[in-house]
C-alpha cells in the first residue's frame, strides 16, 4: 500500500532483492568467509569456554558505560601486537566502523577524498559530514596526488585494501602519495586475513611502516569467521572516536561471543598462516591457468542474465553471488574462492562457469 509502486518499479528493472535460506549442503562460493573459519567448531568451543568463564553473557551497555570487558581488551591488544598499531577499538560492524570513522573525523573545514568505488557505508557517511567531500578516480594514485596538492588544512583519504565488488587490490602507490599530514583510512574488510606474509592485509603486504596518520578498519565477519569490526589507529585517534563517533558511543558494545570467536580466528590465522597462504596461492594459480588475472580471492564474471546463471549453478550444487545494479554498474557473478571448500570443487566450479558463459 505505501510502497507498492516503488517495489513494482524495482521488480520491472530486474533489481528486486529477497532474502533466501539456501541448502547448507551447497558448495559455498558466495560467502565472505574467505578462510572457512566460520565452519570450524573447535574455534566456537574455545570461544564459548572463554565467555562461559566470564560473569556475564553479554556486554550489557555501551563501551563508554560498562560494556567494555577484558574479552574486548584482550582481542584489541592482540590486534595491536600483530598489526603494529598503538590502539584499537571494536565496533558493531564494518558498516558502522566506516560511519564512525568518517562521521567523526571529518570536521568543519576538513576535506574528505574517497575512492570512487569506496564501500556504500563510506558514501553514506560522507553525507553526514560538515567538511567538503570529493572523489578521485578508482585506485588512481596520480589523480589522488593531484587532488592532494590542492588541499589546505586537514585532509582525510579513504580507500579499500581489496575492493569488495571488483576484487581490485589497492595500488601500493596510494601509500606513496600520502604525506604525514594526511590521514589515511584503509578499509581492510576484504584484505585482512587474505593478503600479506602474515595474512594481515595490505599494510602487511606492502611492508608499510605504521604512522600516526594511518588507520586500519578490519571486519570480524569475513576472514575471522565471526561478526563485528575493529579500528586500529593512534591512541589520539581512538580517543577522539571514543568521544565523537556516534556509532560507538550510542550503541551497546559488541557481543562477548562475537569478540571471543574473532579472537580465536585471529589466533588460528597466526598459527596456520603458511598453510593458509599455500591454499590461497593454489586457488589464485587455478584462476590464472584459466585466463583470469586475479590478485585476490574475489572473482567477478560479467554476465547479462546473471540470475539465470546463478540458478543453473544452484541446481548443480554450487552457490555463487549474483550482483546487480545499482550495487555494480553491470550485472556479474561474484565468486569467492573460499578455503572452506576444496580446491577440486573450485576447479569444477570454474569449468561449470565456463559452460554457463557460453
Amino acid at each position: 500500500m505505501f510502497y507498492d509502486k516503488e517495489l513494482a518499479a524495482i521488480e520491472r528493472a530486474g533489481r528486486l532483492r529477497k532474502r533466501r535460506i539456501f541448502d547448507p549442503s551447497l558448495k559455498d562460493f558466495a560467502s565472505n568467509d574467505y578462510l572457512g573459519l566460520a565452519h570450524r567448531k573447535e574455534l566456537l568451543e574455545r570461544a564459548y569456554e572463554r565467555v562461559a568463564s566470564y560473569p556475564a553473557n553479554a556486554a550489557k551497555a555501551s563501551q563508554l558505560i560498562n560494556g567494555y570487558t577484558p574479552i574486548h581488551q584482550a582481542f584489541e591488544e592482540e590486534l595491536c601486537r600483530l598489526n603494529g598499531f598503538a590502539a584499537a577499538i571494536t565496533v558493531g560492524s564494518g558498516f558502522l566502523a566506516n560511519i564512525a570513522l568518517i562521521e567523526a573525523l571529518v570536521r568543519r573545514g576538513d576535506r574528505l577524498l574517497l575512492d570512487e568505488e569506496f564501500h556504500a557505508s563510506g558514501i553514506l557517511a560522507s553525507r553526514l559530514v560538515p567538511g567538503s567531500v570529493e572523489f578521485f578516480a578508482h585506485n588512481d594514485a596520480e589523480d589522488l596526488s593531484k587532488k592532494l596538492r590542492c588541499s589546505k588544512g586537514r585532509t582525510i583519504v579513504a580507500v579499500e585494501g581489496i575492493y569488495s565488488m571488483s576484487g581490485d587490490l589497492l595500488d601500493p602507490s596510494i601509500f606513496e602519495v600520502i604525506d604525514e599530514e594526511t590521514i589515511l583510512i584503509v578499509d581492510e574488510a576484504h584484505s585482512s586475513g587474505v593478503v600479506g606474509p602474515n595474512l594481515l592485509g595490505v599494510f602487511d603486504l606492502y611492508g608499510i611502516s605504521i604512522g600516526p596518520n594511518h588507520i586500519k578498519m578490519g571486519t570480524m565477519g569475513k576472514a575471522l569467521g565471526s561478526y563485528g569490526a575493529y579500528i586500529l589507529a593512534s591512541r589520539e585517534i581512538v580517543s577522539f572516536l571514543e568521544n565523537r563517533a556516534k556509532s560507538i558511543i550510542y550503541t551497546t558494545a559488541l557481543s562477548l561471543m562475537d569478540v571471543a570467536l574473532a579472537h580465536e580466528g585471529l589466533r588460528y590465522i597466526e598459527a596456520h598462516k603458511e598453510q593458509l597462504r599455500e591454499e590461497i596461492e593454489k586457488r589464485l594459480a587455478m584462476m590464472h591457468e584459466r585466463g583470469f588475472a586475479n590478485e585476490t580471492l574475489i572473482l567477478d564474471i560479467p554476465m547479462r542474465n546473471v540470475l539465470a546463471a546463478q540458478e543453473r549453478l544452484l541446481k548443480e550444487g554450487y552457490l555463487v553471488g549474483a550482483i546487480r545494479p545499482p550495487t555494480v554498474k553491470e550485472p556479474m557473478l561474484r565468486i569467492i574462492a573460499r578455503l572452506g571448500e576444496s580446491a577440486q570443487d573450485f576447479a569444477t566450479l570454474l569449468e561449470k562457469v565456463h559452460d554457463v558463459r557460453l
